[in-house]
């Protein structure tokens, strides 16, 4: 007979050993324990009930946030991650509580323990979060120091070039600071923008500290806009650092201009007096432009006249478009242009005189007779017009031009012009003594042709039946130069005679003209 091992010697049945212990009753602060301990996100609470598989799953979880969250950056965790972690550290407390509800723990003596431990690793994750906060904001602190030094270089770089091409640059770098004191006003780059600002000022005013006043005024007229985009409270007093610098630059550099005889000067001194009309600097513009006139005037007897005269043209429009009214020096410029006006119409006779000298024969006769014109009671406008019709002599017999011509007249010699043609002419003679005067055209008159004013024998204003209008003028002994100029017709090229006069003598001039060609 076999013996059956599940079946005792008196007959009754061994039930089978268990698989498992059996589970513990139900718990409700050890379930809460598991939880707890789980929410540290160490999955120690799977620990104390021996799943180290799972506990393994919570460390892997929370190693790929620290991957993710480290080194710490400005903008955090990626939301998405923070999201999915704490999902997972929900699921990880719920499930160690259904697992710990009837699971006996391990290494701790009561579940109320492990409650109040898992209570106390909590601190773990807070710690945790603290300290990323606080090193999340010193990487934000880097970030914007990181700023500050940009913007500090491209400061640097930008005072290295011109103002024109470094105003760009400027510009980034203002805005740069802008943002710092705006948008992050307790960061310790924000506290730094003042003394940086000031940097930023002594940068783009440097042409000013060179004494290179000229190039100074863009970049501090530039400065004076910088209140427009930060603040007066990050400027302090720099906000008005620029204005006195600004008007030495303007008064310094448009007083040398002056001097110099440059266009840009009244441009300078203009911004000057309406910008800053109450400054001490606006207080020397009419001194500076009242000696720039004094000087010109001087110049005017000096070696170069006409270019006297043209400096006086100018400063006179030039001090006229000045706008002296805020700054209370509107009649004193006023007299300072009615002078330059004054010495530069009456300086053109010596600039005439000069161009005759000179040689430069048309450009004397348009300005004595401009002379003429514009001062009819000058003292000197008799002999300008006598220089006018010399120099329009000179212009076709250049030996008429070698003596200035005096206002003498008269003489001892009568000479007698007739015109022998159909134009009307006007008659310039100089010589000992100069004058002009026109004759009518003949009426019965013609021109002539070339071909026969060649011929043997040619003798015009010689027709009897012909009334020659004329007139007789007396003229000194000497050498005197004729020119005929046709006022309208076909006699456009002026005709000239050279007369040596001599007493005992009649001299008799004919006027005529010629054509060739059909003309």
């Amino acid at each position: 007979m076999s013996w059956d091992p599940q079946r005792a010697p008196d007959g009754f049945a061994v039930p089978p050993m268990p698989s498992a212990p059996p589970p513990a009753p139900a718990n409700g602060w050890r379930a809460l324990a598991v939880a707890l301990l789980n929410l540290s996100g160490l999955g120690l609470g799977y620990a104390v009930v021996r799943r180290w598989g799972l506990m393994a799953l919570c460390w892997v979880a929370t190693a790929i946030l620290l991957v993710v969250a480290l080194p710490a950056d400005p903008d955090g965790v990626p939301g998405t991650a923070v999201v999915l972690y704490l999902v997972f550290v929900a699921l990880t407390a719920a499930h160690g509580a259904s697992v710990g509800l009837r699971t006996s723990l391990s290494w701790l003596p009561s579940a109320l323990i492990a409650a109040v431990l898992g209570v106390v690793l909590l601190a773990v994750p807070a710690a945790g979060v603290v300290l990323y906060d606080g090193a999340r904001d010193e990487a934000t602190e880097q970030m914007l120091l990181d700023r500050l030094d940009r913007a500090d270089k491209l400061v640097a770089t930008s005072g290295k070039q011109d103002f024109t091409a470094a105003e760009a640059g400027y510009r980034r770098a203002l805005t740069a600071y802008d943002a710092l004191a705006d948008d992050h006003p307790g960061s310790r780059a924000a506290r730094q923008v003042p003394d940086r600002l000031r940097t930023y000022y002594e940068t783009v005013a440097a042409p000013y500290a060179r004494k290179d006043y000229c190039a100074a005024v863009p970049p501090l007229t530039y400065l004076r806009t910088v209140p427009g985009t930060i603040g007066k409270k990050e400027l302090g007093d720099l906000a008005g650092w620029p204005d006195d610098r600004l008007a030495t630059s303007l008064y310094s550099c448009g007083a040398d201009s002056l001097s110099e005889g440059s266009a840009g000067w009244s441009a300078q001194f203009g911004e000057l007096l309406s910008t800053f009309p109450e400054s001490p600097q606006t207080g020397k513009v009419e001194p500076a432009v009242k000696s720039a006139v004094d000087k010109a005037v001087k110049s005017v007897r000096g070696n170069d006249p006409c270019a006297a005269v043209e400096r006086l043209d100018g400063l006179e429009t030039q001090v006229r478009g000045l706008p002296g009214e805020q700054a209370g020096v509107a009649d004193a410029l006023g007299k300072d242009a009615d002078r330059a006006s004054d010495n530069a119409r009456s300086g053109a006779y010596d600039c005439g005189v000069d161009q005759y000298k000179d040689k430069k024969f048309s450009d004397a006769v348009t300005t004595m007779t401009d002379f003429a014109k514009n001062n009819p009671h000058h003292k000197n406008r008799a002999r300008a017009q006598k220089i006018a019709i010399a120099a329009e002599v000179a212009q076709t017999v250049p030996a008429a031009g070698k003596r200035l011509p005096t206002t003498a007249s008269g003489g001892s010699i009568a000479v007698t012009v007739k015109n022998d043609s159909p134009d009307d002419i006007t008659v310039m003679y100089t010589g000992p003594v100069t004058g002009s005067f026109t004759l009518k055209g003949c009426a019965k008159c013609t021109s002539y042709s070339l071909g026969s004013t060649l011929g043997i024998g040619f003798k015009p204003c010689s027709d009897s039946g012909k009334h020659y209008p004329q007139r007789t003028i007396h003229l000194p002994v000497g050498t005197t130069y004729f020119v005929h100029k046709s006022q309208s017709g076909l006699g456009k090229t002026p005709a000239s005679d050279t007369a040596k006069l001599s007493p005992g003598y009649i001299y008799t001039e004919c006027a005529y003209t010629t054509s060739s060609l059909g003309y």
